[in-house]
């Protein structure tokens, strides 16, 4: 458990396990945390590195807006800082927007990648989830004083006063439009995608993503080589809240990591 100095942001990261190394990245208003329930799994087989954002847990805020971009360019300064060769990457909502963009703009880096519960456009959220993404500002940070993320984020927080201004510059983020589908349908590495069916991502936006991969668009043939490198899987019974940390989870991400021979169809 330490922190690494990229980019004039002190990232704080922890290590468990052994193997090949896996890089978490948590959503918005959580941390390293938020993956306690599946860490055990995950850690039995892989170097697990578990990152906390800028303005997240132990992570302190600095001088800049969050952005999924510039939040990538510290993972990939993480990854580098460990001397890392072809790391997997899977990130959970906020973290999934992170995980996706660090494949974009370092594909270098990224061996597999895992993005769980997130969207590749804005409009990919259903429209209530947009509407409750829009009202996220300072006010609405002091009501969620006394919350679990927010007793979590105090205990931990270099400085827990940040809290109103965490929810403020994650507002300005959630509301600000894109759409990285051009970028998304020229990746090429193994993509696994996952969702909860009772998600906060709309289910014809999971096939949309999906199709942008590669996925969906032909018969595999009998013995499936003519599949895509990418993967879908809806878990059922779950939400975009109790998703990450199901144990269904790492039963759908393991062997996706694990599989020796996936390969553009």
């Amino acid at each position: 458990m330490s922190y690494a100095e990229v980019g004039g942001l002190r990232l704080w990261y922890e290590e468990h396990g052994s193997g090949r190394p896996l890089v978490l990245l948590h959503g918005g208003y959580g941390a390293t945390g938020t993956f306690a329930p599946i860490l055990p799994a995950l850690a039995a087989h892989h170097r697990v590195i578990a990152v906390d954002l800028q303005g997240h847990g132990r992570t302190a805020d600095v001088g800049r807006p969050l952005r999924y971009e510039s939040m990538a360019d510290d993972v990939a300064a993480l990854i580098g800082h460990l001397g890392l060769t072809g790391a997997d990457v899977l990130g959970y909502s906020l973290g999934g927007g992170v995980a996706l963009r660090t494949a974009i703009q370092h594909r270098a880096l990224v061996r597999r990648l895992v993005v769980v519960s997130a969207p590749c456009r804005h409009g990919g959220w259903y429209p209530e989830v947009l509407a409750a993404m829009a009202g996220q500002d300072e006010a609405s940070g002091e009501r969620m004083r006394g919350t679990p993320a927010h007793r979590l984020y105090d205990r931990v927080a270099p400085r827990p006063q940040d809290w109103p201004r965490l929810w403020a510059k994650s507002g300005e983020l959630l509301r600000r439009d894109y759409d990285w589908s051009a970028a998304v349908s020229t990746l090429t590495l193994p993509t696994l995608l996952v969702f909860a069916d009772a998600d906060s991502v709309s289910t014809a936006h999971m096939v949309e993503f999906f199709g942008l991969l590669g996925g969906g668009h032909r018969d595999p043939g009998g013995d499936g080589t003519a599949r895509p490198a990418a993967r879908l899987a809806v878990l059922p019974g779950l939400t975009h809240r109790d998703v990450v940390g199901s144990p269904a989870l790492p039963r759908a991400v393991l062997p996706f990591l694990a599989h020796p021979t996936i390969a553009p169809g």
